[in-house]
């Protein structure tokens, strides 16, 4: 193997893992009322959007061979039920149209969850003892997939670890004349460190309590599995693993398991520690990026989802 490895055009031949563009999914937060561009401080690079700065955006990312974009949306106002997540003129909803009008062979995938949407940023409604109410939250994620599908969505993806939530948005969506839209269900996403820089960038962190009680305890493996197994039974098309260089083996398990397209999130903070140990002249951000999103390849990820993406496809395809 020494001998293939000292040879390039070898090394290139027998590469096991490959990462290109068109693996990637480049997330993109929409804000109603900002004029242009506002930068995130917690994320460097990364800027809330109006809608035609976001389909200046998309163009850019589709001009560099990334296929998709996935849309969070900062409404104009948050109440206890969410309900900007399902209002037909929402900032999601008038971005999607907006970019796929323009952009229509870009693939664009919408975040489905409360969380962005309710004055307590918890990702449903919550009961009087301050408990999510998973039955409850189920009606408001059918409601607001329908809305995202019907406004343009290629396909949606449920991030709110809710129970049953695959099933009742595929049964919406195909009551509504919406079978064809994919469900790509954040299925194994864990109560994590690493997304504090989202969080700003959202203004989603709960005003009080936490995630825990839907979200993954990182230790647990086995859970992700069968949290994954269940939606693919539910009619799931692609499942995700949140974040993604912690939970390389659980990528692995879920696409062995499964054998449906598995997408991995690099998320916030993943981005951020690298963008600040790269500011801080610790590291060579290019080749640490790379070499971690093709990790993430390598460990079974079909899709890679991150903030990384218009950089990475740059790189890969100027010369080394």
């Amino acid at each position: 193997m020494r001998r293939l490895r000292k040879t390039g055009l070898l090394r290139g031949l027998v590469r096991e893992t490959e990462l290109s563009a068109g693996h990637l999914v480049y997330p993109m937060f929409v804000r109603h009322g900002v004029d242009g561009r506002v930068p995130i401080a917690s994320l460097p690079g990364i800027d809330h959007l109006s809608i035609g700065a976001a389909v200046d955006e998309a163009r850019e990312a589709a001009a560099l061979g990334i296929p998709a974009v996935l849309l969070f949306g900062l409404p104009a106002a948050k109440d206890e039920e969410g309900s900007g997540a399902w209002d037909d003129e929402g900032v999601v909803q008038l971005a999607t149209r907006a970019i796929k009008a323009a952009h229509p062979d870009l693939l664009v995938i919408t975040d489905l969850c409360l969380c962005e949407y309710t004055s307590h940023g918890h990702c449903g409604v919550l009961r009087d003892d301050g408990v999510v109410d998973n039955d409850l939250t189920l009606d408001l994620l059918a409601r607001a997939a329908v809305s995202q599908a019907t406004a343009g969505a290629d396909v949606v993806a449920p991030s709110d670890m809710m129970d049953g939530r695959v099933g009742a948005l595929r049964a919406a969506l195909d009551e509504h004349g919406l079978a064809e839209t994919p469900i790509m269900a954040y299925s194994a996403k864990y109560a994590s460190a690493f997304y504090g820089p989202f969080r700003e960038a959202a203004e989603s962190a709960p005003a009080y309590g936490d995630r825990g009680g839907y979200q993954m305890d990182p230790a647990n493996a086995e859970e992700a599995v069968r949290e994954a197994e269940l939606d693919a039974a539910e009619g799931a098309d692609v499942i995700m693993v949140k974040p993604a260089l912690p939970y390389l083996d659980v990528i692995r398990r879920v696409k062995d398991a499964t054998r449906l397209p598995v997408a991995a999130y690099n998320v916030s903070g993943e981005y951020a520690m690298l963008k600040a140990a790269a500011a801080a002249g610790l590291l060579d951000e290019r080749a640490a990026v790379i070499e971690a999103l093709t990790g993430i390849r390598r460990a079974g990820a079909d899709i890679v989802i991150t903030y990384h993406a218009k950089d990475v496809a740059t790189w890969l395809s100027a010369p080394a």
